[in-house]
Parts: structure tokens; C-alpha cells; sequence
């Protein structure tokens, strides 16, 4: 099966560049497309410091939908937003006060490749911080998503006036252009000795292979791609029943085994029980006291959203969208006019027999 493979080089414009991202695209693109995905043949997206945030999730998006295996190449730099603090990838028009709305959010790559079958998705990441950002991640790991195989590096912001290269991915391309893909381990751990010299141990090595057999979410993957959908869910609400005994039922733990079976229900055709789902886990974290702009809860909202314009059954859709559109009063969203769209939908359902 071909692989796909999506390039990104992203920074901004004007003073508050780190780093000279795009100039590794080049050396990537001399790369054959195969090698970069480490299959026979491949499909390649290119996108050299794009402007707008939706542009890219658009790609990222499908390139996520792609069957086969997935390789995610980023180069560029990490700034934190100023209302919740989280790490966003900067962009063209990216400065410091506007990052909430011009910059691509980091969890926005966890949320889009978490679908993915379990082992089937590589990022390779050059990353530059800035000071503020770079503080956050010496105690936070950056959450480039479970089931993922993460390599690179976070580099901290350069001395000042200068503008830094990506030199960890400069080695990979440099390693892949001899034609040959080594184990990912073996091409991360070249690269970084390539680096050794200038990077002089000061950054964050970022390595997480991907999942191992015995991973649940390999067996769920593993369930669904063969069509049983009931043993899908089984599986996963066991997991689910065990957390809520262990954790709570508002622990995070417990949470994203409510999201697996969200997703599960999606996969089997199953709108209104899959909306069903994220309006729960959206009120759940509500009522745990997370606030209505947290990532998690404007996805559950959005998800909720998504799911309930799938549903076919007039009653069920008027029964679920009077609780989308009170969660939507509570929990806009990023994308205008939600709730907006909710009410009319209602208003159009109350019609229909």
C-alpha cells in the first residue's frame, strides 16, 4: 500500500523568526517520495510557511484519512498562546499576541492522527522554542498523541540576532538522500550525532516509538479494520469500566476510553450514539471544572457537532440537539456561527415528523 507523507515548514515572518525553516525543503524534496515514507511508493504534500491555521489542518486532515502508513515531517518553531498558555506551531503571520489565531495548535496534530490505526503514523520533528515556551516543555512533554512514533528534537531559542537551521532534519534528509530509509531508531540516533557538535546536549530529544503488540489499541485497531465493530467496543468499554473503578469516572483515564468508544461508534455507522458519547464527555469535563475554551471540551463539543448532523432519525436529531445546543450556549467553539447552525437545524427538525 503507498505511504503518504506530509512535509511542513513553518515560521514566521519578520523579526519573531527562530529559525529559517523552509530551507530544509529542498534537501526533503530531493529525497524520493518512497524513501521518505519508507514504502515502495508514496504521496508527498509539501507546504512551505503557510499563512493560515485552517489551511493546514485541512491537509493534515487528509493527509490523517490516507490508508497506509503516514509520515509527518515538521520543521519550525513552538510559541505558547497568551489566553491558555499551550504550545502552537508558528506560522507566517504569527507574532507573539496573535498565536491563538494565527498559529496552527500543537494538539491540533493529536486530535487529527488519533483515528489512525494503532503503528501507523511517524513524526519526525525539528522544533525551535521560544524562552517562554521553552520553560513549559522543560516540565511538560509536548503530547504529539498516543500511538504515534515521535522522533526529533526541541531546540531553545537562539541567542539573540541570530537565526537558527533546522539541523536535525537537514541530517535526515541528508541520511535519506543516499536512497535508503534505516530503521527509524537507527536514522534518529544518526541524526542526532550528525547535530552533536552544535546542539552541545542542550536539547529535547523527543523519542516515543510507536506501540508495542501487546497495546489495546492495537487489538481495537486490529477489530474495526476486520469489521467487528461489536468486539471493537466490548474491548474498549472493558478498559473504560476498569478505569472509572480506578481512576473515576472524570479521570483522564477514564475520558479517553469514553472517546475510543466515541470514535468506535463513528466507525460502525453509529452517529447518534457516537454523539451521545462526546456530549457526555463534554459534560463531564464541564462539571469536573474545566473550562468551556479547554482543548478537550471544544473538541468534544465539536465532535458532538460533527456526529449529530450524521443522524438520520428526526427524533433522535431533535432529542440530541437540544443538548448540543445547550452545550454549544456553554462552549462556542473556535469556528463562528455554531451554534447558530444548531438552531436553524432544530428549528428545521421540529417539521419533520
Amino acid at each position: 500500500m503507498p505511504g503518504t507523507v506530509l512535509l511542513l515548514a513553518a515560521s514566521p515572518v519578520g523579526k519573531g523568526r527562530l529559525v529559517d525553516a523552509a530551507s530544509v525543503l529542498p534537501v526533503l524534496a530531493a529525497v524520493p517520495p518512497g524513501v521518505l515514507a519508507g514504502t515502495d511508493t508514496a504521496n508527498v504534500v509539501e507546504l512551505a510557511d503557510p499563512l493560515e491555521p485552517q489551511a493546514v489542518l485541512t491537509r493534515l486532515r487528509a493527509a490523517a484519512a490516507a490508508p497506509g502508513p503516514l509520515t509527518v515531517y515538521v520543521t519550525g518553531q513552538l510559541q505558547l498562546d497568551r489566553r491558555q498558555r499551550l504550545p502552537h506551531l508558528a506560522l507566517a503571520r504569527t507574532t507573539a499576541s496573535t498565536a491563538r489565531y494565527t498559529a496552527l495548535p500543537w494538539h491540533w496534530f493529536r486530535d487529527e492522527l488519533r483515528l489512525r490505526p494503532a503503528g501507523a503514523t511517524t513524526l519526525l520533528l525539528d522544533l525551535h522554542a521560544d524562552a517562554e515556551t521553552w520553560e513549559l516543555l522543560r516540565g511538560t512533554p509536548l503530547d504529539s498523541g498516543r500511538g504515534n512514533a515521535v522522533y526529533g528534537r526541541i531546540a531553545p531559542p537562539p541567542s539573540r540576532r541570530t537565526l537558527a537551521a533546522p539541523a536535525y532534519m537537514k541530517a535526515v534528509a541528508t541520511i535519506l538522500r543516499s536512497g535508503f530509509r534505516p530503521p527509524l531508531e537507527q536514522l534518529h540516533q544518526q541524526a542526532l550525532a550528525r547535530i552533536a557538535p552544535e546542539s552541545a546536549g542542550t536539547d529535547l530529544v523527543l523519542h516515543t516509538p510507536g506501540p508495542s503488540a501487546g497495546d489495546p489499541h492495537a487489538a481495537i485497531t486490529a477489530a474495526v479494520q476486520s469489521g467487528r465493530h461489536s468486539d471493537a467496543d466490548a474491548l474498549a468499554a472493558r478498559h473504560e469500566q476498569a478505569a472509572v473503578a480506578a481512576h473515576g469516572p472524570a479521570s483522564e483515564e477514564a475520558l479517553h476510553w469514553a472517546e475510543v468508544r466515541a470514535d468506535l461508534a463513528m466507525f460502525a455507522g453509529d452517529a447518534g450514539r457516537s454523539c451521545h458519547t462526546w456530549l457526555t464527555v463534554a459534560a463531564v469535563r464541564l462539571n469536573a471544572g474545566q473550562a468551556p475554551d479547554a482543548p478537550a471540551v471544544e473538541a468534544a463539543v465539536d465532535r458532538a457537532h460533527h456526529q449529530w448532523g450524521q443522524i438520520r432519525d428526526p427524533a433522535r436529531a431533535r432529542e440530541l440537539g437540544t443538548a448540543l445546543a445547550e452545550l454549544r450556549g456553554r462552549v462556542p467553539g473556535r469556528r463562528e456561527g455554531a451554534l447558530d447552525h444548531v438552531q436553524q437545524q432544530l428549528r428545521q427538525l421540529q417539521s419533520q415528523p
